[in-house]
């Protein structure tokens, strides 16, 4: 269930449904156009958490298997929650393969286990959808002495600041006045800063580590669009709205960069180690 909440807001709690069914209409879209994340960073966490054959990772809001094939083409075992249940269904078929990994419907909320299960809990844009009062206590309790919480995070591709100022803010002005297409790179380098240290805040982990890298990639212009539609700001708005604003943004952006966009995100990770 990978993403920023419906409110652009990185900690504010949501009921069970809308946990469930928020990005079930846009679920395909999802899995072809999220970017994976960088297998550096993936190496990284094998590294720093000293992941082995035996290594056991629960991860929360797998959503299509974004992050999850990454660590099963490792080899590790996986038992992976989701709880919208398109996205799950994706995530079964795209995992389909790896014998090692479970995936359940359910949310990481409602589901009952055992204590001290796990070496590693993952969440990957995730972990600021689990409730308050599960976040760090259950994410704790799953795992083993000396376990590891591990985070990462992808923000939505986006193309410069320079193209938004020139052509697109007129676009989004023109059609709401809720939503800026642009963020930069320091308002989401300090909003994942924040999660890091509310994990350590919380009192059940410690030595956190943190890495990130810019990644580069390159999207036709439909393509572009159907990645803004899984993204929460574009799913809350009314739909009429939300075409509007796409075909506008389609117009402008094919007359003058053709089919081809180039955009850039900040991919990021955070460990941290049980107390």
């Amino acid at each position: 269930m990978s993403d920023s909440s419906p409110k652009n807001n990185w900690y504010q709690d949501f009921n069970l449904e809308q946990k469930s069914n928020w990005y079930g209409q846009i679920a395909d879209a999802y899995d072809r156009t999220r970017p994976r994340y960088p297998q550096s960073l993936v190496n990284r966490v094998v590294e720093i958490a000293q992941l082995s054959s035996n290594t056991k990772i629960l991860e929360i809001g797998c959503a299509t298997g974004t992050a999850t094939t990454s660590f099963a083409d490792l080899g590790f075992s996986m038992v992976c929650v989701e709880p919208n249940s398109e996205s799950y269904k994706i995530a079964v078929k795209n995992c389909a393969h790896y014998q090692r990994v479970k995936t359940i419907n359910t949310t990481f909320e409602e589901w009952e286990l055992e204590k001290n299960q796990f070496d590693v809990v993952l969440a990957a844009t995730s972990f600021h959808w689990v409730s308050s009062e599960f976040r760090y206590a259950k994410t704790a309790d799953v795992l083993k002495t000396n376990g590891f919480l591990v985070l990462l995070w992808n923000t939505p591709p986006q193309p410069s600041q320079d193209i938004y100022q020139e052509l697109l803010d007129s676009v989004y002005q023109s059609c709401t006045s809720d939503l800026k297409g642009y963020e930069a790179i320091a308002t989401h380098r300090k909003n994942i800063s924040s999660i890091g240290n509310a994990v350590i805040d919380s009192g059940k982990f410690q030595n956190l580590v943190s890495e990130e890298l810019i990644c580069e990639v390159t999207y036709d212009i439909d393509d572009y669009l159907a990645l803004l539609s899984t993204l929460s700001p574009y799913i809350a708005m009314d739909a009429k709205q939300r075409n509007t604003l796409f075909e506008n943004l389609s117009t402008t952006l094919k007359k003058y960069y053709g089919n081809i966009i180039n955009l850039s995100y900040l991919s990021a990770l955070q460990i941290a180690q049980k107390v």
